[in-house]
């Protein structure tokens, strides 16, 4: 069939957040050649290009995009044998597959790697380029090789593990590399017949008086998120979220006890954890509640979750605007209480992100 393009295509529809204005050009890729085809239509008339997955971590301006919005569509899980390496199971993986099918459909086969990313939102496609993670796993452990597009060689490339560069919530593809590849398929190692992941607190919480198994575990992980608002549900207003907002920032050891300090707490009762010899993560939710934020705190159309402090949501109404105002607020008392600047996690998408203004 062939490929459409079609104009100023509303954009809130395709994102989790339901947030943004039109793409001035939007297409959807059933195939590879697809994927060529929308980059040379955009190269041909100098249109920006903005690859759309499963929309679940952006923020779409109320302005929209101006350029081409190209949704990647492929599907198709194909698993390739086990002893591929060391003993492990590989299974390539259209982009355009939903990411937590195929989680289930991984702990449905008793392999293990990824059944703490369970209940998810979005498309495999997109996990490489944030390095999704949660509860104690990051795709990165898992990813063997990405298949991708090569928009400045025009030619489809195999990328190893190393080659993404993965570190904490970021790749190549949203770094270093930004806008240069598109991502077709996702090749995954998983461990056949493997123990579950239990390291995150939740789950080990979850586990003290019970045995886990890849199965118990995925429906743990699942129950958790949907105490936090974390889990899609048609009608639940906390999942009209983009995910976690903010990333967990990770800083120089020191700062410890400089938040100890302020909040007159001794060291052992600020969460954090190890990242590396001289640094470490704090949770960004505690932060945003220590600076005096709670679980369902309003400004205008979007709120925090009543469920998690770490979400965004809109509350019904809501544009990009209301979000930046929320973000503003929180970023900038976080910083006048801690000298901490949060991250956001969302793609911006629609020209500048407009910084967090001085409040």
């Amino acid at each position: 069939m062939q490929m459409e393009f079609d104009e100023n295509v509303p954009l809130a529809p395709y994102t989790t957040l339901r947030v943004g204005g039109p793409a001035r050009w939007f297409a959807e890729a059933a195939s590879e050649p697809d994927v060529a085809m929308a980059v040379a239509f955009a190269r041909d008339r100098r249109l920006p290009l903005f690859v759309l997955g499963g929309g679940s971590n952006l923020l779409v301006s109320d302005g929209g995009f101006p350029g081409l919005v190209l949704r990647v569509g492929l599907r198709g899980i194909d698993a390739t044998g086990e002893g591929h390496l060391g003993g492990k199971a590989a299974y390539s993986v259209g982009a355009g597959e939903p990411w937590d099918a195929f989680v289930a459909y991984a702990v449905e086969r008793k392999q293990a790697g990824l059944e703490c990313l369970s209940g998810i939102p979005g498309l495999a496609g997109g996990t490489p380029v944030q390095n999704v993670g949660a509860y104690g796993q990051e795709v990165s452990q898992t990813i063997h090789q990405v298949r991708a597009y090569d928009r400045r060689a025009l030619a489809y490339v195999l990328l190893s593990n190393a080659e993404c560069g993965f570190a904490y919530r970021s790749s190549i593809f949203n770094t270093t590399e930004r806008d240069r590849y598109i991502v077709t398929r996702v090749e995954y190692l998983l461990t056949p017949d493997g123990a579950p992941t239990v390291s995150y607190q939740d789950l080990k919480l979850y586990f003290k008086d019970s045995e886990a198994t890849l199965s118990t575990v995925r429906q743990a992980v699942l129950e958790i998120r949907a105490r936090k608002g974390m889990v899609i549900s048609q009608g639940d207003r906390d999942s009209l979220s983009a995910g976690s907002f903010f990333k967990n920032p990770v800083e120089p050891s020191a700062t410890l006890s400089r938040i100890a300090a302020a909040l007159q707490l001794p060291e052992e009762s600020v969460p954090h954890y190890p990242a590396g010899k001289t640094h470490m993560k704090l949770m960004a939710a505690w932060l945003i509640e220590q600076a005096g934020f709670r679980k369902g705190y309003r400004l205008g159309a979007a709120a925090i979750s009543s469920r998690h402090t770490l979400a965004i949501v809109n509350c019904g109404e809501a544009r990009a605007r209301d979000i930046i105002a929320l973000r503003d607020q929180i970023v900038e008392a976080v910083d006048r209480r801690f000298g901490i600047r949060l991250q956001p996690e969302p793609v911006w998408v629609g020209g500048p992100l407009p910084p967090p203004e001085r409040i």
